[in-house]
């Protein structure tokens, strides 16, 4: 019973996780637009939130992004426990040559980010509202 209470809540939270990962990658893009031969990295995200809901509570979500040096910082993972089916981050499509070969195109990455930012917001006035209402009907007013 109370699963169907929350339903709603645990997927606007699982699609608000993607989405602060999401937010987190595209940052990291917009970081390294003058790194030369960094390769901007980017992730369905249609297709991350419907393997989360088909996984399990475990499911976690990973950057996919590895140490290749020892003074650099982990990157950490968004969850508890880890799944095999973690959505994987894929490179971004180029569109305009770099002589650095840098593919970040840092108007696309201000319009995603924006994008991922706004959608986050309505995320969690989503979860504000399904919590007040909840409130609410617990208190009988």
């Amino acid at each position: 019973m109370l699963d169907k209470l929350t339903g709603t809540l645990d997927f606007q939270a699982r699609a608000l996780l993607l989405r602060s990962e999401r937010q987190r990658t595209i940052a990291s893009n917009i970081a390294n637009v003058d790194t030369p031969g960094f390769v901007a990295r980017d992730y369905k995200f249609g297709d991350a939130l419907k393997g989360v809901m088909q996984g399990d509570k475990g499911y976690v979500v990973s950057t996919g992004q590895a140490r290749t040096a020892a003074g650099h910082l982990p990157f950490s993972r968004i969850g508890e426990l880890s799944h095999q089916g973690d959505p994987e981050l894929g490179y971004s499509v180029q569109a305009q040559p770099n002589l650095d070969q840098n593919t970040v195109d840092l108007d696309r990455e201000r319009a995603n980010f924006v994008d991922n930012t706004v959608r986050y917001e309505a995320a969690l006035r989503f979860i504000n509202g399904q919590a007040k209402t909840m409130l609410t009907a617990i208190q009988g007013q």
